[in-house]
């Protein structure tokens, strides 16, 4: 297991995560085997968004004297009502529901207090000028959660959200059928079969700039809804026609600007460790780009998507991480601090280019390589 920095914090966190899924409807014993097998793993990350008392219960009792192995993204506004799970926004609500996380699972903190599922414009309006941000600030006040997120599916809001200065970690649905899809409202619309029906070229622009505005201010992305809750992994679900893998998508997902870790839906297991296998896979069994290259309708031709099917450089040159800084500043306009950092931070420069094609005849996207390396040159100096 590989783990990443979360965002401004010093946690690190793994890059394959869970959501909560797997701890639904099972008994106490059989949610601590599940723990302690993705303990064991190397999972430290969780995503509790459900507010179901009895899973609420059972990864409290799971994670009993190793609270501190363990990094939780916590949910506001998640609360129990004739036995689902609703969102509120209604502050007596709010509160009781974050009380009865901290005593279910046994904690006196949550790290990450993740205001729940902000999709409009009015929801927006409500949350980040109202009671329910300031809640989540006298929180972080008292130690009660130590960073606030917000869980979002659409870019514009998510955008404006860490805008505002507030937000540290946004969990956000990410995988390659969203990415074409444009903002809504509606979170529906990112599998409705119709908006797959018409033809689809690239990522939508909001979700780069999402994506690319992360990266910069170091908010720290963590990854909802990969597999497209479960249809990418099915040829007869998925809006592409084909089915991809589990490492697939995770790795589609990791290479997105601003990503730290994937909440790989896992109901047992067994799927559990399809999606930890990520790990240990090979290049050829993460690439996505032999799917996403030849699938109609859907065209990602002249865009880089960050892939790595560019290499080897017989300079050495990291094209693919070249090409996401150098797409950072062109978004941004500027050169922000970071990313000059990890550029300067890689071992061979877009300045060492002799020109030879081989990564534009490796390219399955026939993006123009040489010309962007140059442009990288331009940014910057070397």
């Amino acid at each position: 297991m590989k783990y990443r920095k979360l965002g401004r914090s010093n946690i690190e966190v793994s890059e394959v995560s869970i959501g909560c899924e797997g701890l639904m409807e099972k008994s106490d014993e059989e949610v601590k085997r599940f723990v302690d097998e993705a303990h064991q793993l190397g999972v430290n990350f969780i995503d509790f968004y459900s507010s179901n008392p009895t899973a609420r219960s059972a990864f409290g009792k799971a994670i009993k004297g190793q609270r501190k192995d363990w990094i939780i993204e916590g949910h506001l506004c998640s609360v129990w009502k004739n036995d689902q799970y609703l969102r509120t926004r209604k502050m007596s609500e709010v509160k009781a529901g974050f009380e009865d996380l901290l005593t279910r699972l046994q904690t006196d903190y949550i790290d990450i207090g993740m205001i729940h599922y902000v999709d409009g414009e009015k929801d927006f309006q409500e949350v980040f000028q109202g009671e329910v941000i300031a809640y989540a600030q006298e929180l972080k006040k008292q130690g009660k959660i130590h960073f606030i997120g917000l869980s979002s599916h659409n870019p514009v809001i998510a955008m404006k959200a860490i805008q505002t200065g507030l937000i540290d970690v946004l969990l956000f649905s990410i995988n390659p059928c969203y990415d074409m899809q444009p903002a809504s409202e509606n979170v529906d619309d990112l599998w409705a079969d119709e908006n797959y029906e018409k033809p689809l070229t690239n990522i939508d622009p909001d979700r780069q700039a999402l994506y690319e505005l992360c990266e910069k201010d170091n908010i720290a992305i963590t990854v909802m809804k990969a597999f497209g809750g479960g249809d990418l992994l099915d040829a007869n679900l998925s809006p592409f026609g084909v089915a991809m893998t589990p490492q697939q998508c995770i790795h589609y997902c990791l290479t997105r600007p601003g990503v730290v870790s994937v909440m790989a839906g896992a109901h047992n297991i067994a799927e559990l460790k399809a999606s930890v296998s990520y790990c240990t896979a090979s290049p050829q069994e993460r690439d996505y780009a032999p799917v996403l290259s030849c699938i109609p309708k859907h065209s990602f031709i002249g865009n880089c998507v960050y892939c790595g099917h560019c290499a080897p450089c017989v300079k050495g040159i990291d094209v693919a991480s070249v090409n996401k800084f150098t797409d950072l500043c062109i978004a941004q306009k500027s050169v922000p601090e970071t990313v000059r950092e990890h550029y300067e931070a890689l071992s061979h420069h877009a300045s060492e280019c002799i020109e030879c094609g081989m990564c534009m005849r490796n390219c399955p996207f026939q993006v123009e390589i040489i010309s962007k390396l140059k442009k990288a040159v331009e940014i910057f100096g070397k």
